[in-house]
């Protein structure tokens, strides 16, 4: 006879339960994924790997922004991270504006960007060649 943990029942030493998450080494939560996996119906299935392998995957994804974000933090001489650190990580970072670039970062703002048609011309420099045909654009 085996009880819920699978081991012996009545077998004397009752061992601590440890979680899917600790035996992996992560910190995303193993069986809440494996438990969205089976809820979401995304197959009859879900092997025992799965959602081990998603957790991990997801973590990194979450250590790699916030790694970002505290470096952008850190930058504007803040201590916090706003949405505003995390759209500056994400669309300085080439991968993750890529993987994020259909996606709105609520309170993020935009890329500080002025266009240099916009900026002020040199004074003195090329004034013979100076006109609309300049080709060094």
């Amino acid at each position: 006879r085996h009880g819920r943990q699978g081991k012996a029942i009545g077998s004397g030493a009752s061992k601590k339960a440890t979680s899917r998450s600790s035996k992996a080494g992560l910190q995303f939560p193993v069986g809440r994924i494996a438990r969205f996996l089976k809820a979401g119906k995304y197959a009859e299935r879900v092997g025992a790997g799965a959602p081990v392998y998603l957790a991990a995957v997801l973590e990194y994804l979450a250590a790699e922004v916030l790694e970002l974000a505290g470096n952008a933090a850190r930058d504007n001489k803040k201590t916090r991270i706003v949405p505003r650190h995390i759209q500056l990580a994400v669309r300085n970072d080439e991968e993750l504006s890529k993987l994020l670039g259909a996606v709105t970062i609520a309170n993020g703002g935009v890329m500080p960007n002025i266009h240099n048609l916009l900026l002020p011309k040199k004074a003195g420099t090329g004034s013979s060649k100076a006109g609309p045909a300049d080709d060094d654009n």
